[in-house]
């Protein structure tokens, strides 16, 4: 090797060392950094390294790490700020482990810098199982969220990216997982634009590194291959300089099961010729192949291995030094690792209903009985690509850690989903005879991955729901509670929307817990005691299972989330209950606003109760006079802010000039001079909502000119 060659020059710019070391390298070599499991070069002293990573919510499958809630749990805590400072450690955790795997030479899957996450999909439809992996159903919330979630992997240093944070499934990907290597997802302009697209242009705009592709086809393109998604839209409408790379084994997809290729060496090019410089999987070992046929140029794999370097060189791998080369094991599940997770945990739960049982007064429980399939579950707490915490509290654990004078009785009740597989009818019995002897029962129910997730062989619904019901074995001890005189409280652990049938008039309180994570069953048990108030809201529509829902195959947005389903749900998305009152006042804006011009509104909020509390404060936009049909109302602005009793604040948002935007049916942004109206409060403006909440939401108007 020379003495100084120009890509270990540090005064160059990334990608000008990135060119001159793609440069030295053979044509073999190029095409063998475009797989995942990219292969060193070691006259150059290019490592070996495996692009593979996963950062969900904690570093994923790679040891000891921080699991924090499961990404639908953190979404429900509408607070962008904690959501970046959750990243901000994920990504300090993922250097040290990185550190520590170059230290002892393991070069490894999940053992790099590249993260593929977050998952910015939206959550269009309840039986989708891998909806707990995104930020719910709302294209705003998604936004905001996922840009902290970016800001806080990628970091702030001037020079270098702390790890390298990736927007996935661009863009419109939301199963059914048992179809998604063959479906065609077939979408409108207006849909595409108002609902698909604005997360992941969200987060180009704040500087994600990595895009990945879905595996379905959106109109008859595959996603990973797609003209108009990764050429028309992410490369030259939205200026996108990263990498992009396929999901796992989706560019065979192409000619193995959407039949728009024939052969391997047609499926590399479709999908290298249209910007996607990187295949998880093995199709692009035929790149060579495919240039001595004449489908692909040398300066084709030249170009997408320069892109996949300059990646790696703003991650520093070529540096002498960079900022993190000091985090080791010792940064990993620190105290302070476990407080951010704690504050997000509590935030994460939406407590649904309470007839005023809680929070539960300690002194007068002296027997609590503590049941069902998920109430001493590990996995529960987990949801999927989920890293290993040094240590768990599950529900149980939490509750029998708070009430030490208290007898604590525990039953599993059922199987999670399968009577065959469990004694259903002698555990029944000791469910029966535990209530009779308690206080107050809770109830633990839910889901967890082996049936809640994504595409697996042998899964009959690989891993979607046929209905929003509990699992039956579940309903049974729901309506065996019901028949009994003892109260109970549900708190349910699942991905998204339940309906818990009987135990939506029967349970004195329902607590949506989401996954999580390992601490848990510690939040739930300090909910239940009062230790704090919740504040979570819901990130998506909880249908009733009887509400007519479109075919799981539509992309259509008609009937689907709180903005186009005018059905009464069973809770609305933006709703959560807490343990005090808020008032709102004051609703203030400033008018008229100019197209392209944002909108600022204020609102008085008043702590009117006698606990403090956190709360979220939404804000929702309608169109009046849309010339197209425009949404019921859109989410336009949030605040998650703490407010002690009987204190106020002032806040303060600023509405974004696009919110004021109509999109028409293919899919063109117009401004159309009329009247807006703002509505602000503790959830949505409708009436069911006010209902639940007990609190009224404002109301403003603001002129377009």
């Amino acid at each position: 090797m020379e003495e100084n060659p120009k890509y270990l020059d540090e005064s160059l710019s990334f990608q000008e060392r990135a060119e001159d070391l793609v440069s030295r390298m053979t044509l073999e070599e190029c095409a063998a950094q475009l797989l995942h499991d990219a292969k060193g070069v070691e006259r150059l002293g290019v490592k070996d390294y495996n692009w593979w990573n996963e950062a969900l919510h904690g570093v994923a499958r790679a040891g000891m790490a921080t699991v924090f809630p499961q990404a639908i749990g953190m979404a429900a805590s509408f607070d962008e700020e904690l959501m970046e400072d959750v990243a901000a450690v994920i990504s300090t955790e993922g250097r040290a482990k990185y550190n520590i795997s170059q230290k002892w030479g393991d070069y490894g899957i999940y053992k790099g810098l590249t993260f593929w996450s977050p998952n910015v999909n939206i959550f269009r439809d309840p039986r989708w199982g891998r909806g707990q992996e995104t930020y719910g159903e709302d294209p705003y919330l998604t936004e905001k969220m996922g840009v902290s979630f970016v800001k806080g992997i990628q970091g702030n240093d001037p020079r270098y990216l702390k790890a390298a944070a990736c927007a996935k499934h661009f863009a419109v990907h939301s199963g059914p997982e048992k179809l998604r290597h063959e479906f065609d997802a077939r979408v409108s302009g207006q849909d595409l634009e108002e609902t698909y697209l604005p997360a992941f242009h969200a987060l180009v705009d704040a500087g994600v590194e990595g895009v990945m592709g879905a595996y379905n086809r959106v109109n008859g393109e595959p996603a990973c291959g797609s003209k108009t998604l990764l050429q028309e839209i992410l490369t030259e409408r939205w200026g996108f300089r990263g990498y992009v790379t396929s999901d796992c084994w989706a560019v065979a997809d192409f000619h193995q099961h959407h039949k728009v290729t024939s052969a391997p060496e047609e499926s590399v090019k479709l999908a290298l010729e249209n910007g996607c410089v990187l295949n998880c999987g093995c199709t692009y070992e035929r790149v060579l192949h495919a240039v001595e046929l004449g489908l692909l140029t040398e300066e084709q794999v030249r170009h997408a291995a320069v892109v996949l370097m300059t990646t790696r060189m703003k991650l520093g791998m070529f540096d002498a030094h960079t900022p993190f080369d000091h985090l080791g094991m010792l940064d990993v599940d620190t105290d302070y690792s476990r407080s951010i997770n704690a504050r997000m945990t509590r935030e994460s739960l939406v407590l649904l209903k309470n007839n005023g049982i809680l929070p539960l007064a300690k002194e007068k429980l002296h027997c609590v009985s503590v049941i069902g399939p998920n109430a001493n579950s590990v996995t529960a707490l987990e949801g999927n690509y989920h890293g290993a915490s040094s240590q768990y509290v599950t529900v149980l654990e939490g509750i029998q850690a708070s009430l030490p004078e208290c007898r604590v009785l525990y039953s599993k009740g059922c199987h999670l989903y399968a009577p065959e597989e469990f004694d259903c009818a002698d555990r029944l019995g000791e469910v029966k005879a535990m209530a009779e002897v308690s206080d107050l029962v809770i109830l633990v129910t839910g889901l967890d991955e082996t049936i809640e997730g994504e595409e697996s062989p042998g899964q009959e619904m690989s891993g979607d729901r046929k209905e929003l019901l509990l699992p039956p074995p579940q309903q049974e001890l729901v309506d065996i509670l019901c028949k009994g005189n003892t109260p109970f409280i549900i708190a349910n652990l699942s991905g998204g929307a339940m309906d818990f049938g009987a135990g939506n008039q029967g349970a004195a309180a329902i607590i949506q817990g989401w996954y999580p994570g390992a601490m848990g069953g510690k939040a739930i048990a300090d909910l239940l005691l009062g230790e704090f108030s919740p504040s979570g809201r819901l990130p998506v529509t909880f249908y009733k299972n009887e509400n007519i829902l479109p075919d799981f195959c539509d992309y259509s947005m008609q009937g689907r989330t709180y903005k186009y389903f005018t059905g009464e749900p069973l809770f609305p998305f933006g709703f959560g209950l807490s343990y005090t009152k808020f008032a709102y006042r004051d609703l203030k804006t400033e008018g008229p606003v100019e197209p392209g011009q944002a909108a600022r509104a204020t609102v008085t909020v008043e702590n009117t109760g006698s606990m403090d509390s956190d709360t979220v404060v939404e804000f929702y936009l309608k169109d009046v006079e849309a010339s197209v049909e425009t949404p019921r109302y859109r989410l336009c602005a949030f605040r998650h802010i703490s407010l002690k009793a009987g204190k106020r604040a002032e806040v303060s948002v600023e509405i974004p000039p696009e919110m004021f935007a109509l999109v028409t049916e293919t899919g063109e942004r117009v401004y159309e001079p009329g009247e807006f109206l703002l509505y602000a409060g503790g959830s949505q403006p409708d009436a069911y909502s006010q209902k639940l909440t007990g609190e009224n939401v404002l109301t403003a108007s603001i002129l377009l000119k």
